[in-house]
């Protein structure tokens, strides 16, 4: 990512967000919430998750062999 990419990425997404960035589903997303697997926090009755736990969420995953 180039500095001008990374500077109009937003700090906070949104569950809608993290299933594009993670190409996982809706339902798993919440899953890795309710386990602690992905840190989120809640603004009323919104949870938002930081790119940087994205991130570190993806990089902490154990490469797979064949």
């Amino acid at each position: 990512m180039t500095a001008a990419t990374n500077s109009t990425a937003p700090v906070l997404c949104t569950v809608k967000d993290a299933v594009v960035l993670l190409r996982l589903g809706r339902s798993t997303v919440y899953e890795l919430m309710s386990s602690g697997e992905l840190p989120f926090i809640k603004l009323g009755r919104a949870r938002r998750i930081k790119r940087a736990d994205i991130d570190a969420f993806v990089a902490q995953l154990p490469p797979q062999s064949v």
